[in-house]
């Protein structure tokens, strides 16, 4: 019988935290695109706040796909026993309530608001995407949302650059989600390859919209996640 990981090392591995760093190179990209001001405590406090609720699609992406784990991937923590199902659906919820009240009660109303789209995304994904064609679209539009989410924070109106950002990134994660799909487990190294590289795509949006240097604080996301991925794997 295989012995039980620590909790800590299954919640790493249920959380996914090797990625991040995409989510904060997500925020910073969506701020410079909306042409808000970069003001680093704003952007701080919107990361830790959509980190959060990443961590929650996490949580609900096992406690959803327990059955198909059990039978494809039982070294997860849930078929593994490390955790139960009902405890990763009380986290993942927890997460996703505590995310939205801090977007809701520190942010503007339009950041709120596209909070609870993100919300809602990512609970759609999680329940349905098993037998949804529509999946790899729902989860890409999560990584737009992020977008959305900071622009608003970051900004009072919402600028065409930003809806071409989110756009943007929405088609990479589609592919992206696509091919995980298809291949499985035959994409090997590409995958969390492919995930890294959203950071690059995020600096790349920093430097068409004039950002910069910050463009280097991205793309050193690529290379966090890599590493990273190296203690935790990042699928």
């Amino acid at each position: 019988m295989t012995a039980r990981r620590p909790k800590w090392r299954a919640y790493l591995l249920l959380s996914r935290i090797s990625n991040l760093p995409t989510v904060w190179s997500n925020v910073l990209a969506g701020t410079v695109a909306a042409h808000g001001t970069v003001a680093w405590r704003e952007v701080a406090a919107v990361s830790v706040a959509v980190s959060v609720l990443y961590t929650a699609g996490m949580f609900l992406n096992d406690a959803f796909d327990y059955a198909s784990d059990a039978a494809r991937r039982p070294d997860r923590p849930l078929p593994a026993g490390d955790v139960s199902r009902a405890e990763a659906f009380g986290i993942g919820f927890a997460l996703l309530a505590a995310g939205d009240l801090w977007l809701a009660l520190t942010e503007s109303s339009a950041t709120g608001l596209w909070a609870l789209a993100l919300t809602a995304a990512i609970l759609y994904y999680n329940w349905r995407h098993k037998r949804d064609p529509l999946g790899p679209l729902v989860m890409g539009a999560c990584r737009g949302l992020v977008y959305c989410v900071a622009g608003a924070a970051a900004a009072a109106t919402f600028a065409p650059p930003l809806a071409t950002a989110a756009i943007l990134v929405t088609v990479y994660v589609v592919a992206l989600t696509f091919v995980a799909k298809k291949a499985g487990p035959r994409a090997g190294w590409l995958i969390p390859l492919l995930i890294a590289g959203i950071s690059l795509l995020d600096a790349g949006v920093i430097l068409a919209n004039g950002g910069g240097g910050l463009s280097i604080v991205a793309a050193a996301g690529f290379v966090l996640t890599l590493l990273l991925q190296r203690v935790v794997p990042g699928t």
